[in-house]
């Protein structure tokens, strides 16, 4: 069977290996792998779950709310009771509802940031984020155990099983926005009220914002924000080539800046009154500032390898310890379990800070500019420039190179740490990191970070630098690197 679990749960293409049959299989090797006593071996956990109870949410994309009730039958089937959202919700909703509730896990139907033919499974374990590696690996055993015995799913009718109480719908928002009222200060924001544009980028963030800051004063305006699961054609990411739209309320005077989050909520981007969009190493950024110097907070400070180095600039400055992880927030979820996390993010607009989910949330993190820039009684771009005056500049680039022909992983990796170079862009190496592929950091600071893909034959090709010119330089000598391996 041609499924297997990531860092954060299955996607596939719909109708071709995401369908109705699969996910039913999916969803009963996760019954299975929940109903053993190892699920929560190594689990960081406040207080013990409720091992019968799971919570289940969707998105809004083709299919997701019937792709739900699936999952639900099959885990009443399975004599677990399931939480299942009344509506299309965001996935840090879900994760939080998890934790709150003190279930056993949660699935939250979705495909992210991904195109609009594909769907899928995030798998969420008891402290409200995503599933730990050996969990997924877990139910990877049973789905593939379960094929070779032939074994189907358990699945209870949708109706009999509400009439038992083995599914109860419910509203997961209540709960998670009283926890946000806690954590954004709305009273700052009361005082300065903003006027703001809200992407949703057709996504299951729509509303969530615009509901919270309700009673603010705040002027709201959401594009984007009905439902659409072809995603008007595009990729749901808040990065700059998909907010076009968001670009052009702003410059008709829709708002003086810009929130975007991604097609379940996860990933933030913004942009500022002038269009420019203020990508998540600023975002990040701003936000250790604002909590450090007006919140008065401490705490250690986790990024991931691929992240600007600003952020390693104002630890410095603050004191605060910085850990840099590999790619991926199930690395930072795990120190923010583990220690007291300040704030940690990384390039791809997963963000989160103390006291919530160990998960990336870009509807807290959207709330959180608008009471940066309440509290600052500037704009953003001006705090924008005022953060790259501090610890700028910072070009940052990513390119996707694509090999010609599949090549060992190691064998990059080697090649990489042995052929390192002792200049680039005229900047001499100072250090290199094998973290994750290979970092070249340089003596001004800019860095170069190339990670083969352990999948496709693609070199992932990260670069930051003091200049245009230097990050130019840096995906040159990428690019140089990609035909030398063909």
């Amino acid at each position: 069977m041609t499924i297997h679990f990531g860092t954060d749960g299955w996607r596939a293409v719909i109708s071709d290996t995401f369908t109705f049959t699969n996910l039913r299989l999916v969803s009963q090797a996760i019954a299975d792998a929940v109903n053993t006593e190892k699920w929560n071996n190594g689990t960081p956990l406040i207080q013990k779950p409720d091992p019968r109870k799971m919570v289940v949410g969707f998105d809004t994309r083709f299919l997701s709310d019937r792709y739900a009730r699936e999952v639900a039958r099959v885990l009443a089937g399975n004599g677990i009771t399931v939480h299942l959202a009344q509506g299309n919700t965001p996935t840090p909703v879900i994760s939080y509802a998890v934790r709150q509730m003190n279930a056993i896990g949660g699935i939250m139907i979705t495909a992210s940031h991904n195109a609009p033919r594909y769907n899928g499974v995030k798998l969420k374990a008891a402290y409200g984020g995503s599933a730990l590696p050996d969990q997924c690996r877990m139910v990877e055993v049973f789905l593939n155990d379960n094929e070779e015995r032939g074994r189907g799913p358990n699945l209870m009718d949708f109706e009999q099983a509400r009439d038992t109480g083995l599914i109860q719908r419910f509203n997961p928002l209540i709960a998670y926005s009283d926890k946000l009222r806690e954590l954004i200060d709305l009273d700052i924001i009361a005082d300065n009220p903003q006027r703001i544009v809200v992407d949703s980028m057709y996504g299951s963030g729509q509303g969530v914002i615009r509901s919270i800051l309700q009673g603010t004063g705040c002027e709201v305006q959401e594009i984007r924000g009905e439902l659409n699961p072809g995603f008007g054609g595009i990729h749901p990411e808040p990065i700059a080539k998909y907010l076009g739209a968001l670009s052009g309320a702003i410059s008709t005077g829709l708002g003086h800046f810009g929130l975007a989050t991604d097609g379940d909520a996860d990933r933030i981007g913004a942009m500022d009154e002038r269009g420019n969009f203020i990508d998540p190493h600023r975002i990040i950024s701003i936000a250790l500032q604002y909590l450090v110097e007006k919140r008065g907070w401490k705490g250690s400070v986790v990024k991931t390898i691929s992240t600007t180095h600003m952020i390693n600039r104002l630890a410095k400055k603050y004191g605060l310890q910085l850990h840099e992880t590999p790619v991926g927030f199930n690395h930072i979820a795990d120190l923010m379990m583990q220690e007291d996390v300040l704030i940690g993010g990384e390039e791809s607009g997963g963000i989160s800070f103390k006291g919530h989910i160990p998960e990336g949330d870009g509807v807290i993190m959207g709330l959180l500019l608008v009471e940066i820039i309440a509290q600052s009684k500037t704009s953003l771009y001006e705090l924008n420039q005022a953060l790259l005056k501090e610890v700028g500049p910072a070009f940052y680039e990513r390119r996707d190179l694509r090999l010609s022909h599949p090549v060992s992983k190691s064998s990059i990796i080697h090649k990489l740490e042995t052929e390192k170079p002792s200049r680039i862009g005229g900047e001499s190496l100072a250090e290199t990191s094998n973290l994750d592929g290979v970092k070249y950091i340089l003596a001004d600071d800019s860095w170069l970070l190339i990670r083969p893909s352990g999948t496709e034959p693609v070199l992932r090709v990260y670069a930051e630098g003091r200049s245009s010119e230097m990050v130019a330089a840096l995906i040159k000598y990428g690019e140089n690197i990609a035909r030398s391996v063909v």
